[in-house]
């Protein structure tokens, strides 16, 4: 895959954007980058995290209490930690601050819980073309993916709006060309490719146990959306 950008995005859902904010931006120490609208009530509060960005999205309409998805835990290196600082966000999300380096982190981790260690290898390394790594890790760029099998979990649900870490992006130069490739590869369809205005053009595709990721073509990092 044709990446635009060596890092991994994580998007969650909330309807508790005061203490979300303040939670992420004096807690962890995120910087804030800016909001974008995405229609329905909901606004995209981006932030910065070793490249990768965290994406705060604030509903305004009461959310769904759902099971979790299968994006547990969002691990984030720090050069001035020498141990593992374990956190939970308002809503609960396991969030760890790490030193850098720890399980090969320089920029984010992301644990996901899955029902078929070898299933979830194939998408990650067969269908999306990362690298796999030591200890059922995946490399996708410079963001260390931490698989976790649990034959107990349940599908992720098909309504992918609500609380909690709720998808996973990847920035690529060309959407339907990627989307379609994911799909041949194995991949499951998830939204098929769309534009928002002059910005992005992106679609989702899905994971055997049912997780969102997005696959996004930004005119900021590619210079066009043709």
């Amino acid at each position: 895959m044709d990446l635009a950008k060596q890092h991994i995005d994580i998007g969650l859902y909330t309807n508790n954007r005061d203490a979300q904010l303040a939670f992420w931006q004096n807690v962890v120490g995120l910087e804030f980058d800016h909001v974008g609208k995405l229609g329905g009530g909901v606004h995209q509060l981006r932030h910065h995290m070793n490249g990768s960005i965290l994406k705060i999205n604030h509903a305004r309409d009461q959310l769904p209490d759902l099971d979790p998805s299968g994006y547990r835990r969002l691990l984030i290196a720090k050069p001035d930690l020498d141990a593992v600082q374990s956190l939970k966000d308002p809503d609960g999300n396991l969030v760890d601050l790490v030193p850098m380096g720890y399980r090969g982190i320089v920029g984010i981790g992301i644990e996901i819980v899955v029902s078929d260690l070898a299933a979830a290898k194939g998408f990650w390394l067969d269908a999306l073309e990362f690298q796999a790594g030591a200890d059922d890790t995946v490399i996708a760029g410079d963001t260390v993916l931490l698989l976790r099998e649990d034959r107990a979990i349940k599908p992720t649900p098909d309504i992918s709006a609500a609380r909690g870490y709720r998808y996973t992006t990847v920035q690529i130069f060309k959407c339907d060309l990627e989307h379609a490739g994911i799909l041949q590869r194995g991949g499951r369809e998830g939204r098929e490719p769309r534009t928002i205005g002059t910005t992005t053009r992106y679609s989702y595709v899905r994971d055997p146990d049912g997780n969102w990721l997005e696959v996004s073509q930004r005119a900021q990092l590619t210079g066009s959306l043709d």
